[in-house]
């Protein structure tokens, strides 16, 4: 069994920038991809971004284009999600999720096998 830890998030202004980290339990990522998604009370989960850990591909959800930088860091086996100019409603919990195998990270949540228990991002206005 997988587990994932999410760390980072909080409360943040509109126009800020936030961080949001994930962990695993086992000793690498290697060969896994990794994604994360929000989901705000009452809107289904959204793919915000992912990246294969050891292909490299990256996908990015829409919303997030170009201010959402999602990034590994294989000293510390974590994948980091850095959220730049954040808009209220990019408020919501945070999940990290990863899949085994694979070379682009999909958008769809139903592929994941491993979820976090989430983080919260709160952005004001």
């Amino acid at each position: 069994q997988v587990q994932l830890v999410e760390s980072g998030g909080g409360l943040v202004q509109a126009g800020g920038s936030l961080s949001v980290s994930c962990a695993t339990s086992r000793h690498t990522f290697r060969n896994y991809v990794v994604g994360w998604f929000r989901q705000a009370p009452g809107t289904e989960r959204e793919f915000v971004a992912g990246l294969a850990w050891s292909g490299g591909g990256v996908n990015y959800g829409d919303s997030v284009k170009g201010r959402f930088t999602i990034s590994r860091d294989h000293a510390k086996n974590t994948v980091t999600l850095q959220m730049n100019s954040l808009r209220p409603e990019d408020t919501a919990v945070y999940y990290c999720a990863a899949k085994i195998y694979g070379t682009f990270p999909s958008p769809q949540a139903r592929v994941y096998d491993y979820w976090g228990q989430g983080t919260q991002v709160t952005v004001s206005s």
